[in-house]
């Protein structure tokens, strides 16, 4: 389980860092950009621990957006249009953390 939980938490660090290349490069503020690094550690988090009988990249899309959903009442609030490139992020980087966590724990036979 340790094993499992660190691979969760890496590649949500991965993830978030992904993530935040954009954001840092349009010049958003601080609390944005460790709001979403953070989204993406806690998400690895949640795949790692989580028992949902998912395949592995649907079980990474629903996570991140259960993660991202009280977010998203507070950016809708200021920025609805906002949402739709979050929302995409969401979806791609959700389905690969969950692809590539389900692929090395598959591998390394955890």
């Amino acid at each position: 389980m340790k094993r499992k939980l660190l691979i969760g938490i890496a590649l949500g660090t991965v993830a978030g860092i992904l993530d935040l290349i954009p954001m840092v490069l349009q010049g958003l503020t601080w609390d944005a950009n460790l709001s979403v690094f953070f989204l993406w550690v806690v998400s690895g988090f949640m795949v790692a621990t989580s028992t949902l009988e998912l395949r592995p990249m649907l079980k990474g899309i629903v996570i991140a957006f259960l993660c991202l959903l009280p977010s998203v009442f507070i950016i809708g609030w200021n920025d609805p249009s906002g949402l739709i490139p979050i929302g995409i992020m969401t979806l791609l980087l959700g389905a690969l953390l969950g692809f590539a966590y389900g692929k090395l724990t598959d591998k390394l036979q955890l």
